[in-house]
């Protein structure tokens, strides 16, 4: 089976408008979240926005791609890419827009790009933008959708189907519907995202995403293509339990991470970083400490990027892999952003701190119990 690498990364969160913006900031300790009242009905609230209103889908997608693509040096047009994009909300800003206009029968709506916003309908668009006429797939999976594409982008290589695929998911859930849905779970945070902390709040949404150029190792090689790591092995379960709340022992998150280390052929002993899913919710961040204390040694470092971002929810894992590969390549360690007092006995990172990283795992977490766990390693094993 190939081994898969990632050639080239393109992001944009609530910190910048690229990997090194947004990845440089982290490092500094800074948060993209801010108070903001968009909505007059829905109050104040904190946010991570990349600019001062809420982004499309479309032109966060097309900046990510795009960057991606310089970033492995690569030239449209690439018939022979897969393209494996996702997003939990997709379209669904414009969906709101449409039935606030039918609701109160305005003139001027015009119905005749709905098609567009269907949700399979962004990795259409990518496909368009690049050439791509092999297989396009669309995963939604919740909270898990990032990591989810990931594995599904690495599966086709692996499998012999395509040497490069280009995966990841975005996210522009800034909608009234949206803030709405969490504030009446009692989910969303009032001041601040902050991941692990005694007094966390709740999750603040934010919008972003990222999306990686992977490819067979063979043809990295070939090209002689930069490489940030490897891609060694994945997770997926679901718990079978309920809408928003994770099962309470936490035993499908920790069949995802044992079956992760298995097909990745490590230990737990081996990872030198986990990227938590750290949404800064009370269940969440109780119970994925939970798991974390039942599987690995405690000096191991963790984190949580979630007190920077915000909340990405589709985009989150592919934001988490971005961010993971770079503590790969660049020896660092990133901060969980917003941890003033942990509560859990977790050698959890407060300031960025250089640390020779070998493997880390990413992990996922979304609602209705979907987990996905990913293991990356760099990629000089030859």
């Amino acid at each position: 089976m190939d081994r898969v690498v990632v050639t080239g990364i393109g992001l944009v969160s609530a910190l910048g408008k690229s990997l090194e913006t947004s990845w440089r900031n982290l490092l500094l300790g800074k948060t993209g979240i801010k108070l903001h009242q968009l909505f007059p009905e829905l109050g104040m609230i904190p946010l991570g926005l990349i600019a001062e209103k809420p982004s499309s889908l479309n032109t966060l997608t097309e900046i990510v791609v795009t960057s991606a693509l310089e970033d492995a040096q690569l030239v449209v047009p690439l018939s022979d890419c897969a393209v494996v994009i996702g997003s939990s909300r997709g379209y669904q800003a414009s969906w709101e827009i449409m039935a606030r206009q039918m609701y109160r029968e305005e003139a001027g709506l015009n119905l005749d790009n709905w098609l567009n916003t269907l949700p399979n309908m962004n990795a259409i668009a990518v496909a368009r933008q690049i050439g791509a006429t092999g297989a396009v797939l669309a995963p939604m999976a919740a909270c898990a959708t990032g990591i989810w594409a990931i594995a599904q982008g690495a599966m086709l290589i692996k499998s012999g189907q395509y040497q490069r695929v280009i995966a990841g998911a975005i996210e522009a859930p800034i909608t009234p519907l949206t803030i709405a849905g969490f504030g009446q779970m009692g989910a969303l945070a009032k001041t601040g995202a902050y991941p692990f902390d005694l007094q966390r709040e709740g999750l603040v949404l934010g919008e972003g995403g990222a999306v990686l150029i992977l490819e067979s190792a063979e043809l990295a090689t070939q090209r002689q293509a930069k490489i940030y790591g490897e891609i060694l092995g994945f997770g997926l379960t679901a718990d079978a339990y309920h809408g928003n709340s994770p099962e309470p022992t936490g035993k499908s998150a920790i069949i995802a991470i044992k079956q992760c280390l298995e097909r990745s052929q490590i230990t737990p002993t081996d990872i030198d970083y986990i990227h938590t899913h750290g949404t800064a919710t009370q269940l969440n961040d109780r119970i994925e400490s939970k798991i974390i204390q039942s599987l690995f040694p405690t000096k191991l470092a963790i984190s949580s990027t979630k007190g920077s971002t915000g909340h990405t929810l589709g985009g989150s894992g592919a934001l988490g892999v971005a961010f993971s590969l770079m503590a790969l390549q660049q020896g660092i360690l990133p901060p969980c952003v917003g941890l003033q007092q942990p509560e859990f006995n977790l050698n959890l990172i407060t300031s960025a701190q250089a640390s020779k990283v070998k493997n880390a795992l990413c992990f996922s977490f979304g609602f209705g119990g979907q987990n996905a766990v990913i293991a990356l390693g760099t990629s000089n094993k030859e």
